[in-house]
């Protein structure tokens, strides 16, 4: 028993001073919120008049959330009020990089496929053009050319289309329109003029974030493919309300996952849907791959052969190598195409670090303050326990700091205020642990039992009031988590963090501590938690 309490005392102490120290040896810390190191605030609304929905809403966040997390932005905060989205990007300077960050339309558009899809290197930031796999680069008219591996796309049945997989075999020549350099763009027009305006935000890939321009050609990602590939498509010919907003993701026969689109009657779906089909079957030249696609808002959603001239049917049925979780993406996709949403700008504000570095110096004093005076008062009253209450606070605090930093760095974890004060607030509940913990010590001691004996029973009574009093703090910041956003949000994820971290402490430290320390002659000598202990259990 002893062992087993020892190597328990020593393995929590181990781990949390070590996440401390390799915290300090690294120079890690958290990424800060908006509120601590300043960034931008865009704040954009549905054009006046224009049919929108929740879906299509819910559609535009998320295309937002999928560029700001491409550029690496810590804890963006995007929120969706109404007809509104307000995107706070914390650490972001730029005002025009952030605009066009978080400018998306929602609308979705049909697209011959110019040139098949290929597999991209990520630019020589030293260079002008963009290479791909291995191919040469070429220049025309003043613009940078990006050439490379042309891809082999699946054919799939009865006109589904699939997700183009590299060959890595051919060469083909894809043209590009932009160069650049030193923080510029270049765009060259036909006649050769040039006009300069602030570099785009990259991708992931270091390939500029676009806007869709249904009107013109465009080199564009295809969304989740792997390694990330991009299509060379023409100017669009339909949109996506040639579909009904009934589309559902489904199994097909032999062919896992896919979706089954309607298309709307006559010239509003059918025609629209078969005369750009009737092209891409007869591989002409404003199709010459045979494949559509699914474009939305500068991601390609779907490439797909064409496997019939015609859907006299009225249905489109889209099958490849998806996943559920793709098809189901796709079909929420059409289904928003027949609700586009388009959003404007309303406002952009530059969010200063400097009011939040007082705040965050006042929180840290006020908490610093109030932590000394509880481990005063704990110190008084429990005498010598009280100075397991000060250690058992290092451990938490330690192991928090250690959790904190590693969720900043694998997961985008960014401390707010709002943060700080759930950790300040869960002080509260972990000194409650420990007064559980003491008081019923207390009472067996007065009863007569020797303090060992006291040690065990009183944990084991208090252990499960510890459970439930956490248990009510965890439910309570699950709930605020889930039904909240912005700053109460994470304020309960901290205070959910740190209620955990008080159920392993308590058991992994304050158990093993007292227990050891119960066992001890030197402790039977002296008075705990002002009652006087003798060998017999007697007290005075």
């Amino acid at each position: 028993m002893r062992r087993k309490l020892l190597v328990s005392l020593i393995g929590i102490m181990v781990v949390a001073y070590g996440a401390l120290l390799a915290t300090i040896i690294t120079d890690s810390k958290p990424a800060l919120g908006l509120d601590l190191q300043g960034g931008i605030s865009v704040t954009q609304r549905a054009v006046s008049g224009a049919t929108c929905s929740d879906a299509s809403m819910q559609l535009a966040v998320e295309k937002i959330r999928d560029r700001v997390d491409s550029l690496g932005v810590s804890e963006p905060e995007i929120l969706c009020q109404g007809d509104t989205i307000v995107v706070n990007l914390p650490g972001v300077k730029n005002q025009q990089q952030a605009v066009d960050l978080v400018q998306v339309t929602g609308l979705v558009y049909l697209r011959p496929v110019l040139q098949a899809c290929q597999v991209l290197n990520i630019p020589d930031p030293s260079a002008s053009t963009t290479t791909v796999a291995g191919a040469s680069t070429t220049s025309v008219a003043g613009s940078s050319t990006t050439t490379g591996a042309t891809e082999a796309p699946t054919t799939t049945a009865a006109g589904g289309p699939s997700r183009p997989l590299s060959s890595g075999n051919t060469s083909t020549t894809l043209p590009a329109s932009t160069t650049t350099d030193a923080g510029s763009t270049t765009t060259t027009g036909p006649t050769g003029s040039t006009t300069s305006t602030t570099a785009p935000p990259l991708d992931e890939n270091g390939i500029p974030i676009q806007k869709s321009d249904p009107n013109n050609p465009q080199i564009l990602p295809v969304q989740g493919s792997q390694p990330p590939q991009y299509c060379y498509v023409g100017p669009a010919q339909g949109t996506g309300e040639v579909f009904k907003d009934d589309a559902s993701a489904t199994i097909v026969s032999g062919k896992g996952w896919g979706v089954i689109a309607n298309l709307r009657s006559g010239a509003q779906g059918e025609d629209i849907w078969n005369n750009l089909a009737r092209q891409c079957f007869n591989a002409e030249a404003t199709c010459p791959t045979k494949q559509i696609s699914i474009d939305l808002d500068g991601t390609l959603q779907s490439v797909a052969t064409v496997n019939t001239p015609s859907f006299d049917t009225g249905n489109v049925e889209i099958s490849g190598s998806f996943t559920e979780g793709e098809a189901k993406n796709l079909a929420r996709v059409l289904n928003s195409g027949s609700l586009p949403v388009e959003l404007e700008l309303q406002s952009v504000q530059n969010v200063s670090a400097s009011l939040g570095k007082d705040s965050l110096r006042a929180a840290i004093i006020s908490g610093a303050i109030g932590v000394l005076l509880v481990l005063l008062f704990m110190v008084a009253y429990y005498r010598l326990l009280g100075i397991i209450v000060a250690i058992g606070i290092t451990v938490s605090a330690s192991l928090l700091w250690g959790i904190i930093v590693w969720l900043s760095r694998t997961n985008g974890l960014a401390l707010s205020l709002s943060g700080i004060a759930g950790i300040i607030v869960s002080v509260g509940v972990t000194v409650d642990s420990y007064v559980v913990f003491f008081e019923r010590l207390k009472d067996e001691v007065r009863s007569g039992k020797t303090l060992r004996n006291s040690a065990t029973r009183g944990f084991q009574g208090a252990w499960r009031t510890i459970v439930i009093a956490d248990l009510v703090s965890l439910i309570g910041a699950l709930v605020l988590w889930y039904l909240t956003v912005g700053a109460v949000r994470g304020f309960a994820f901290f205070l959910g963090l740190s209620t955990l971290c008080d159920l392993i402490v308590a058991y992994t430290f304050t158990r093993p501590m007292v227990l050891l320390l119960a066992r001890t002659k030197w402790m039977e000598r002296r008075k705990v938690m002002g009652i006087e202990v003798t060998s017999h259990g007697a007290t005075a």
